[in-house]
């Protein structure tokens, strides 16, 4: 039985034989982070992005209980369009595919999944992190605890805001996973360019995010995740002052209406589309298109690096 395993799309499968540059890219945000129809041309533009940088995209999911690494226009599509997409993280990956589901896979997912198929650079949104009041929860993203033991470089806009940033760059360091600045020593918080923390590590190429890539293997030491935390310019941020007043109302409405676990961060991330009357969503697209278009370059250095190496 074949179809429980990875099977990388046709384009991806001869990049990777090739020794070409390849960016993973997350399904979720396709299924269940955008809505109809604009998530479907966005996943497209993302995908667009990645190539005019040089790289092959590599969006991952599961149609029909398979595990697919660089899906087609059909199944992209078939992902954004479909009613009952399952979000998968990691756990979820074997039970979704011996019942034959069809799945978005989230940050942790797609890490794993990227990885365990040979790639080792991953562009997203924002990762999850650290919930608010999680003393007494102990609600805490999957997405953390993968990356200490998933050997990829992640390009993202930092956490989201809606989380305990500090606290999740407490967790970050105890796991064991390094956050570079891009261009920035400052950590950014997904609609902001700067969430108020400082980082000890900062870049200012995509060579050397390749540089540290290959010192991470020369080392021969175990090396979980890489995050390259890419901040929005500050003229193409959320407002700030708009930032915090729709958190405030949103962090208000989560305890009126009783929300807990992991149904807070799309119930906050709706809360931001609507109060903000869409600013928030074309921030989010901002982002994930500078993200695909740095995790390209990136990928393109490190090609270009092993290749000469060789």
């Amino acid at each position: 039985m074949t179809r429980f395993h990875i099977r990388p799309g046709g384009e991806v499968a001869a990049a990777l034989r090739d020794g070409r540059p390849v960016v993973a890219l997350e399904s979720t945000i396709v299924s269940h982070g955008l809505p109809r129809p604009d998530n479907l041309r966005v996943a497209r533009e993302i995908e667009q992005a990645v190539r005019a940088a040089g790289a092959v995209p590599a969006t991952i999911g599961m149609v029909a209980g398979e595990l697919v690494v660089g899906l087609d226009d059909a199944q992209l599509t078939r992902l954004a369009t479909a009613d009952g997409v399952a979000k998968l993280s990691v756990r979820d990956l074997a039970v979704a595919a011996a019942t034959g589901a069809d799945g978005a896979t989230t940050v942790a997912a797609t890490s794993a999944v990227a990885a365990a198929a040979g790639i080792g650079v991953f562009a997203t949104g924002g990762l999850g992190g650290v919930h608010r009041e999680a003393a007494q929860t102990f609600d805490e993203s999957a997405d953390l605890v993968t990356l200490a033991r998933t050997p990829i470089a992640v390009v993202c806009a930092g956490v989201k805001s809606i989380l305990d940033v500090g606290a999740t760059l407490e967790r970050l360091e105890t796991l064991g996973v390094a956050v570079l600045g891009y261009r920035t020593r400052r950590f950014p918080g997904f609609y902001l360019t700067d969430a108020g923390f400082d980082l000890d590590w900062s870049v200012d190429s995509p060579e050397q995010v390749a540089d540290v890539l290959a010192a991470r293997v020369q080392q021969g030491v175990h090396h979980g995740g890489l995050i390259v935390a890419n901040p929005l310019p500050a003229d193409e941020q959320l407002d700030p002052a708009l930032h915090d007043r729709t958190l405030t109302e949103g962090l208000a409405r989560l305890g009126r209406d009783g929300v807990t676990g992991k149904a807070v961060t799309p119930f906050l991330l709706a809360h931001f589309h609507a109060a903000t009357e869409g600013a928030s969503l074309a921030v989010n697209v901002r982002i994930i298109l500078r993200n695909a278009d740095l995790a390209a370059r990136i990928a393109v250095a490190a090609a270009r690096r092993t290749a000469t190496t060789a």
